[in-house]
């Protein structure tokens, strides 16, 4: 960064959006100054609402999705199907699955996926979390909706050798292809996958 043309507050802005996925250095300057030249009370919004989130949003007692409260509305909610547990990689994944409006079961958010080369392993995805889920919910369907990387099929074989024989255990495939994510899937893709998955145990 060129110091002599930015004041070290904008560069410090500048850098900071740099740290978001997919923002690179000429978006970051784009963004940076956008907000602080053409609209000031954009950015105090923004700051403001982060702020506020980063201070009050926590992770789900249960499932690990992000909420306010202890425990998340769909974890909370009488109208979901308990005995289906849908395993997935991100909020990301949950809200494309959401808006597909096709699943009515429950929820276990990995937060990431196995990958010692980046010092990820099942403590980081609290694997240990899901287990006690598993064992003291009458759980008879799991569904791995994880995506076919590398990682991912560790992960999702990881999960699967971790699950008791007496729960039916399923992964989801068709349109998805190997090292696709699921948040790029449009609706009706996703919707095949889920109708299209396999039995792995």
């Amino acid at each position: 960064m060129n110091n002599q043309i930015f004041s070290p507050k904008i560069t410090a802005v500048i850098e900071s959006l740099r740290k978001l996925p997919t923002i690179g250095k000429k978006s970051s300057q784009r963004l940076a100054l956008y907000l602080l030249d053409k609209s000031p009370e954009t950015a105090i919004t923004i700051a403001n609402s982060l702020l506020d989130a980063a201070e009050n949003i926590k992770k789900c007692k249960y499932c690990q999705s992000l909420t306010e409260k202890d425990i998340c509305n769909i974890c909370s909610s009488q109208n979901r199907d308990k005995s289906r547990l849908c395993i997935i990689e991100s909020m990301i994944d949950l809200i494309a699955i959401e808006e597909a409006g096709f699943f009515k079961g429950k929820y276990f958010v990995l937060n990431g996926r196995i990958s010692p080369l980046d010092g990820i392993g099942p403590n980081e995805l609290k694997l240990d979390i899901l287990e006690q889920i598993i064992i003291n919910r009458e759980i008879s369907e799991i569904i791995l909706a994880i995506s076919p990387t590398v990682e991912g099929e560790t992960t999702a074989h990881f999960i699967s050798q971790m699950i008791g024989k007496d729960i039916e255990i399923s992964r989801i495939g068709f349109g998805v292809p190997f090292g696709g994510e699921l948040e790029y899937l449009d609706q009706q893709t996703l919707i095949h996958a889920f109708n299209a998955r396999t039995n792995i145990k």
